[in-house]
């Protein structure tokens, strides 16, 4: 018992040692830790943000689109593109296509290079591009739309099949 008395007397005048003799680096690292911490909360806070701040841009335009305001949602569905949001930059292109917003070609071509560029996964940019294609085709630039399609064949996407079935058509 007195041995056990005595390790535990050792043992806290160690810590204590090793406390005195490290205090500036264990007050050092704490205060890194709070501070990388309190860093990643403020990014996180600040990325949700952004993030609202882009949905609530989104469905504005889409107000803006079935009110008749059709310059004010193309503006909005620019932004919306061009801030390289990972979801709602994807609907915006999807929105625009869809609705023959904009007509210009190498506009066009610009927000699916923007969109391309995203870090998205593989399946999602491999639908990107069979959307891509298939603008291509409506606008009667075959080759362009075959070569992406070949793209997709070759590096055995999720959408071979599809891209095969299109091809062969």
């Amino acid at each position: 018992m007195d041995q056990n008395l005595e390790n535990n007397k050792s043992f806290k005048n160690k810590a204590i040692l090793f406390f005195n003799e490290n205090k500036i680096k264990i007050i050092f690292l704490i205060f890194s830790l709070l501070t990388v911490i309190i860093f990643f909360l403020f990014l996180s806070i600040n990325n949700e943000k952004k993030n609202n701040l882009i949905a609530e841009q989104y469905i504005q335009a889409g107000i803006h689109l079935s009110s008749g305001q059709r310059n004010k949602s193309i503006k909005i569905y620019e932004n919306i593109i061009f801030s390289k949001n990972q979801f709602y930059s994807i609907l915006a292109l999807n929105t625009i296509l869809e609705k023959k917003l904009v007509s210009d070609e190498k506009k066009i071509l610009d927000y699916f290079d923007v969109i391309e560029g995203l870090d998205i996964p593989t399946d999602r940019k491999d639908l990107i591009l069979l959307k891509k294609s298939l603008y291509f085709m409506k606008n009667s630039q075959q080759e362009k739309a075959k070569k992406i399609l070949q793209e997709l064949v070759e590096k055995n996407s999720q959408l071979k099949n599809l891209a095969k079935e299109i091809l062969s058509e």
